[in-house]
């Protein structure tokens, strides 16, 4: 097995070595067959936590290096990060700060009080930024932070984030806003890597994918 991941492309040793520590930590978790309720009412086998990452050095180091290693290629004119809230403030401001770039963050909705904000950091016009998330299912809240982020006056170059299901929902939305976005692993591996370690079996990939495919 260690032969055949070194004749993989760098990309893909990056999204299987991610896709590991994910289920290391129960970042991932599958329940096929007593389905979790997303905050959409989207019934899923597959949950994910990626906070958990936080907690486990190793982990988060590997998750980190990845992210700004992601960042660094395809988005090398960036000049500043912002985190969604919450779940991307800690991945944005770890990144940041070794990119020795701005960090700020963007609530799901304005503030009530003081100023009303709803982007927290200085946003200069025209400043090049990318929007950190942990994970995109529908892509909703994300393309919705983003589009903030662009009214505010930045040049939002992207989005990137730990994890993707990989969605037809989130393609067409992202399509839609105009906005690309990169992930450092996806559903796809996740699957491989899970059924190659004993955390599902071969035959449940299939139904795991058909429930990836009808949303």
């Amino acid at each position: 097995m260690r032969g055949g991941i070194y004749r993989l492309s760098r990309e893909e040793r990056m999204k299987r070595k991610a896709a590991q520590k994910l289920l290391e930590t129960e970042a991932v978790f599958f329940r096929p067959d007593e389905p979790f309720t997303w905050a959409s009412g989207i019934k899923s086998p597959v949950y994910t936590d990626n906070r958990l990452v936080l907690t486990e050095p190793e982990a988060r180091k590997v998750i980190e290096e990845g992210l700004i290693a992601l960042i660094r290629e395809q988005y090398p004119e960036a000049e500043a990060l912002f985190g969604t809230a919450t779940a991307g403030i800690p991945h944005a401001a770890i990144a940041g700060h070794v990119m020795d770039l701005p960090m700020g963050y963007i609530r799901g909705k304005a503030k009530d009080h003081g100023r009303g904000s709803r982007i927290e950091g200085r946003v200069r016009p025209g400043v090049k930024a990318v929007v950190v998330e942990d994970l995109i299912s529908t892509g909703g809240s994300v393309i919705d932070a983003a589009l903030a982020l662009r009214e505010a006056g930045a040049e939002v170059l992207g989005v990137v984030s730990i994890f993707t299901y990989g969605l037809n929902k989130a393609k067409a939305a992202f399509a839609e806003a105009g906005l690309e976005y990169y992930s450092l692993t996806d559903f796809d591996t996740i699957c491989e890597v899970a059924a190659e370690t004993g955390y599902i079996s071969e035959t449940e990939i299939g139904s795991l994918k058909a429930f990836r495919d009808s949303l």
